[in-house]
C-alpha cells in the first residue's frame, strides 16, 4: 500500500527526481569536513526559526510588557529558559559558523569565476544574520540591550545624507519607546528572516548551478552528497546542537534588569562579535576623524574590498592578496576584540557596573516573585521603588563625597581624586556608615570614639579649624581627642571592658541598639532596661558608676520627636530610627543634633520625600527580604595617610 501511495505522490509531484537531484550531487575528491560549514549554518538557522516561534508565542512587545514576558519565559514557562538559551546561543553560533564558512570559501578559492554572484549573495546573507543579531538584542528590553542598541542607532545616524532619517525610521520616532520595540520585532521576526530565506534559496540555487568547487579534486575518489557528505554534515549539526544546548544549560541566556531610560548603564556593550568595532571607535585618531569615518566609511571600505575579491582574483596576484587581506582583517578584528575584553577586565568602574547589573537582575526577580508581583506600570517600577536598589544610588550621589559604605561609594566603586596629576583613591572625610546603628557601630562609639570618627581628620574644614586654633586665629574648635565625648569614652572603655562588667557592656550596647526600633535587631528587653539604668547613673557589677549619658544627651529611651530645642548634641531617643534619620538628614544643624558644631550639609531641600524615604529605609534595612549579596568591602584599599592634596 505504501509503495503505491508513494508512486502516486511521485506521479503528481515528481518528488523522486527532486530528491535525487538534491541528494546525489557529485562531489569531486570525496566528502570532506571542510564542506560542513554551509550545512551547519542552515541547520542553525532552522533551529533559530523553531525556537523563535516558541518564544514569539509568549512574547509581548511593549515597554511595560517586553521584559516582563521574557521574565515569564525565563522563570515561569515550562522549559522556557532552555528554549531561550538555545535561541540565544544559536544566534552567536551562526556568527562563528559564518566566519568559518567565509574563511573556507576564500581559502579554497570558491569565490572565483563563475561563482562571483554566489559569493556576493553570501555577503548579503552575512549582513542579514548580523542584522538579526542586532535587532534581537533589543527585544528583551533590558538595560544592556536598550543602551547598546542606542549606540547602534546613533551610528546609523552618522550615515551621510540619510542618517538622521534612518535613525528616526528605525526607532519609530525621536525617542525609544513602544514603536521602537514594534519595529525591531517586525524586522527580527518577519522582514529579516523572509529576506534570509529568499537570499538563501538564491544562494543554494546558484551553488547547485555551478556545483561544488574543489581545490584538490585528486584528494580522494569522487562520491555523492548522499550518504557520505550528509553524514559529515549531520555530525557537524549534532556538534553545533550539543555546544548550543550545553551553553544554554550551564551558562543560560542573560537577562539584565529592565530598561530604565532614567538610569545610566555604564556596563552596556555590544555582543562580543561587535566588540572589535566598539574598540576601534575608541582610538583617539578615529574619534578625531568622527563617528561617520569610524563606523560607516572605514568599515564600508573594508566591505567593498571584500566584495571586490572575485574581481581581484582575475589577476595572478589577486588570490594571494585576498588571502592576505582576509587574515589581516580577521586578525585585526580578533586583536581588537581581545583588547576590548582585557581593558574591560582591568576597568574597575566597568567591573563594578557589571556586578551592579547582576545584583539588580537578581533583585528584580526577587521582587517579581514577591506577593505584590509585577505592577501594571512594569517591572522597572519595582527597582525604582525598592530601597535596597535605590538606597546605594542615592548614597553614592549625595553622601559618598564624605562618607563610605565598607570603603566604597555604596555601589562598590572607590572614590577617586587627582593628586599631582595622577588619579588616586580619595580619603573618606566622615565615618564609614556600613554598620550604622548596629551593635558593632554602637560598641565602636562607646569604646573607641576617636578612632570611630577618625576620617573626620581628613576633612579640609577639620584641618583648617585645627590650624586656626593652633595659630590663635580661629574660633571654637573641638579636637576629637579633647571633646567631652572623648573623655567619657576613655572612662567607659576603661570600666566597661573589665571582666566583671562584660554583661553590663552588652546591656549598654543593647539599649543603644534598641533605639532604632528595628524588629530584625531582636533586642533583649531585660538588657535594654539594664542598659538604660546604667547610662542614667546606675551602678555596674563591680560597684563603679559611669558618667551619666543624660548629662549631655537629655533624652534617653523615649521615642524620637522633632522639637525646636536641644543641647547641640544628638538625641539618643530613637537614635538611628527612621524618624531620627529623616529629621537628621533634613537638618543636621538642629539643636537636637549637632547645632553650631555641625559641618554636614542639610538635605531637606536636596532630596525629595520619596528619595529621603528610600535612603532611610535602606539604611535601616526596611525593605523586602533579599538573598542578594552586598558589595564586597573595599576598606583595605583605602589610603592610610591623613593628608591628601587635591
Amino acid at each position: 500500500m505504501i509503495p503505491s501511495l508513494l508512486n502516486w505522490l511521485d506521479h503528481r509531484t515528481g518528488y523522486k527526481n527532486l530528491m535525487h537531484e538534491a541528494l546525489f550531487e557529485r562531489i569531486p575528491g570525496g566528502a570532506r569536513w571542510r564542506y560542513v560549514w554551509g550545512s551547519a549554518l542552515v541547520f542553525t538557522f532552522s533551529l533559530q526559526m523553531i525556537t523563535g516561534i516558541f518564544l514569539l508565542t509568549a512574547y509581548s512587545g511593549s515597554t511595560t510588557t517586553a521584559w516582563e514576558s521574557v521574565y515569564y519565559i525565563q522563570e515561569v514557562m515550562t522549559l522556557g529558559w532552555l528554549v531561550r538559551g538555545i535561541h540565544h546561543f544559536a544566534a552567536q553560533a551562526m556568527t562563528v559558523l559564518l566566519a568559518f564558512h567565509l574563511i573556507q570559501v576564500i581559502v579554497d578559492g570558491a569565490y572565483k569565476a563563475p561563482r562571483e554572484v554566489n559569493f556576493w549573495l553570501g555577503l548579503v546573507l552575512m549582513q542579514i544574520v548580523l542584522g538579526l543579531g542586532l535587532t534581537g538584542y533589543l527585544l528583551p528590553w533590558d538595560q544592556k540591550g536598550y543602551y547598546a542598541t542606542q549606540v547602534s542607532t546613533k551610528i546609523m545616524s552618522a550615515t551621510p545624507v540619510l542618517g538622521p532619517a534612518l535613525q528616526v525610521l528605525a526607532q519609530g520616532g525621536a525617542e525609544y519607546g513602544h514603536a521602537t520595540i514594534s519595529r525591531f520585532l517586525a524586522m527580527h521576526v518577519v522582514i529579516l528572516p523572509a529576506a534570509l530565506v529568499g537570499f538563501l534559496a538564491l544562494h543554494i540555487y546558484v551553488f547547485r548551478r555551478h556545483g561544488i568547487h574543489v581545490k584538490d579534486p585528486a584528494h580522494a575518489a569522487d562520491t555523492t552528497f548522499w550518504p557520505d557528505q550528509v553524514l559529515k554534515d549531520g555530525v557537524a549539526a549534532l556538534g553545533v546542537l550539543a555546544v548550543v544546548v550545553g551553553f544554554a544549560i550551564f551558562k543560560g541566556a542573560e537577562l539584565n534588569p529592565p530598561a530604565d531610560p532614567a538610569e545610566a548603564f555604564e556596563a552596556a556593550r555590544p555582543e562580543w562579535y561587535f566588540l572589535f568595532l566598539f574598540r576601534f571607535l575608541k582610538f583617539e585618531a578615529v574619534e578625531h576623524l568622527g563617528l561617520a569615518f569610524g563606523a560607516i566609511h572605514f568599515p564600508g571600505i573594508l566591505m567593498t574590498i571584500l566584495a571586490a575579491m572575485p574581481i581581484l582574483a582575475r589577476w595572478k596576484w589577486g588570490h594571494k592578496f585576498n588571502l592576505t587581506y582576509m587574515w589581516l582583517v580577521g586578525g585585526g578584528a580578533a586583536l581588537l576584540t581581545i583588547m576590548a575584553i582585557v581593558e574591560d577586565g582591568k576597568n574597575d568602574d566597568h567591573q563594578m557596573a557589571l556586578r551592579e547589573a547582576e545584583r539588580d537582575s537578581h533583585r528584580v526577580r526577587e521582587l517579581a516573585k514577591s506577593p505584590t508581583m509585577i505592577p501594571v506600570e512594569g517591572a522597572v517600577s519595582l527597582l525604582r521603588n525598592d530601597p535596597f536598589t535605590q538606597g546605594p544610588r542615592l548614597f553614592a550621589k549625595h553622601c559618598a563625597s564624605c562618607h563610605r559604605i565598607d570603603g566604597h561609594n555604596g555601589r562598590g566603586r572607590l572614590i577617586k581624586v587627582v593628586v599631582d596629576k595622577k588619579e588616586a583613591i580619595a580619603h573618606p572625610e566622615a565615618t564609614d556608615l556600613a554598620n550604622f546603628g548596629t551593635r558593632d557601630w554602637m560598641k565602636s562609639i562607646v569604646l573607641d570614639y576617636s578612632n570611630h570618627f577618625q576620617p573626620l581628620r581628613n576633612a579640609q574644614w577639620y584641618k583648617n579649624d585645627a590650624k586656626a586654633k593652633a595659630d590663635g586665629t580661629g574660633g571654637e574648635f573641638i579636637d576629637l581627642d579633647e571633646s567631652q565625648m572623648a573623655d567619657a569614652v576613655a572612662e567607659y572603655s576603661k570600666v566597661l571592658t573589665k571582666a566583671d562588667n562584660a554583661e553590663d557592656l552588652s546591656a549598654v550596647i543593647e539599649f543603644l541598639v534598641a533605639q532604632r526600633g528595628i524588629a530584625a535587631d531582636k533586642v533583649d528587653a531585660k538588657l535594654v532596661a539594664r542598659g538604660k539604668e546604667i547610662l542614667d547613673g546606675g551602678k555596674l557589677k563591680d560597684g563603679s558608676e559611669l558618667t551619666k549619658c543624660s548629662d549631655c544627651h537629655t533624652k534617653l529611651g523615649n521615642e524620637f520627636k522633632l522639637e525646636d530645642s536641644g543641647d547641640d548634641v544628638p538625641d539618643l531617643a530613637g537614635y538611628g530610627s527612621s524618624a531620627w534619620l529623616k529629621a537628621f538628614l533634613k537638618n543636621p544643624g538642629s539643636e537636637q543634633f549637632y547645632g553650631k558644631k555641625n559641618r554636614m550639609p542639610a538635605y531637606g531641600d536636596k532630596l525629595t520625600e520619596k528619595e529621603l524615604d528610600l535612603l532611610v529605609r535602606w539604611m535601616t534595612s526596611d525593605y523586602y527580604e533579599t538573598h542578594v549579596h552586598n558589595y564586597d568591602s573595599r576598606v583595605n584599599e583605602l589610603p592610610k595617610a591623613t593628608t591628601q592634596a587635591k
